[in-house]
């Protein structure tokens, strides 16, 4: 911001007839002054398309940028971070509530083997007795459960859908592939504030023009895009859940009474938020069911139970 507000004041500062001989290089050298601006924009796109890779399971072409030598690193960095914070809050291993979790994880991983990046991952497991309904996973494979995500699920099943969709984005590979797309518009984002800052005439333009862009930027990529990856974290999460017997029904069922509580309160439309609305997640899992269904019964689980825990809720 600096650099670009003194070279505002430069210009403001210089006399007309200066200005003007400026002008006039410019105007003899826009030919090659297009062909910077061309070649800085071959090269982006040269790395844009160089550093394109598939996603697991799903097959789709992202961005990916940063190398799983520096996740790796990233994550252990987190992981001990996340350890000291939580270290007096850790519950033991022969805790019912980490017991759980980890039969959960065991069953997940079991009946995953096929999957090259669950069968590769050493998963490990910390509960942490604190109220906040949360779990997530490291891209390393430490799975982190709070005991109030755990008051939140009715039974073994919906632990399942939860723990899936959590190590699906590890499995996926969606924290290396976030920071990638963030640090990507970071880069064009730099360039536009940057002729914010040097063009317009007062610095409050240049303020409002700066937080307008933030803005804009959080509402039409940042959030649309956490969104699409919660999305496909469902879908495999959703598959991981049913190749390990769990009941895939719970899912729905899972999200409908998040929805049910979440009427009680006051909240954010989905467009504003990093994540699908409960309601929207409910629908999505809703439709993938019959899919699902089909998959646990090729992988010869026990039949699912008589009673739907879809109607439960209902009722």
């Amino acid at each position: 911001i600096l650099p670009c507000r003194s070279l505002r004041k430069w210009w403001q500062g210089l006399p007309q007839d200066k200005r003007a001989l400026l002008r006039e290089w410019a105007s003899r050298n826009r030919g090659r002054i297009a062909m910077v601006v061309l070649g800085i924009g071959g090269l982006s796109v040269a790395f844009y398309v160089t550093h394109l890779d598939e996603t697991p399971l799903t097959g789709r072409r992202r961005l990916l940028i940063f190398s799983s030598e520096q996740l790796t690193w990233l994550s252990e960095m987190e992981y001990n971070e996340t350890m000291e914070e939580y270290k007096d809050n850790i519950l033991p291993k022969s805790h019912a509530a980490h017991r759980a979790v980890a039969l959960a994880v065991q069953q997940l991983v079991e009946r995953n083997q096929d999957v090259a990046q669950v069968a590769s991952t050493p998963w490990t497991v910390s509960v942490v007795d604190l109220p906040k309904a949360n779990a997530y996973v490291l891209p390393n494979g430490q799975i982190f459960v709070f005991t109030g995500m755990l008051e939140k699920v009715a039974n073994a099943d919906q632990l399942g859908i939860v723990l899936g969709h959590e190590m699906a984005h590890a499995v996926l590979g969606h924290a290396a592939e976030k920071a990638s797309f963030l640090h990507f518009i970071d880069v064009f984002s730099l360039v536009f504030i940057t002729i914010i800052w040097a063009v317009l005439p007062r610095d409050w333009l240049s303020a409002l023009g700066h937080w307008a862009h933030s803005q804009a930027m959080q509402l039409l990529l940042d959030m649309p895009y956490s969104r699409q990856l919660e999305r496909e974290a469902d879908e495999v999460g959703l598959k991981l859940a049913a190749k390990a017997c769990f009941d895939v029904r719970a899912s729905v069922a899972f999200w409908e009474q998040m929805h049910t509580s979440e009427e009680e309160g006051v909240t954010l439309p989905e467009w504003l938020s990093t994540h699908p609305s409960h309601e929207q997640r409910a629908a999505h899992l809703q439709r993938l069911l019959p899919q699902a269904i089909k998959l646990r019964e090729a992988c010869n689980c026990p039949a699912l139970a008589s009673l739907d825990p879809r109607l439960m809720l209902r009722i």
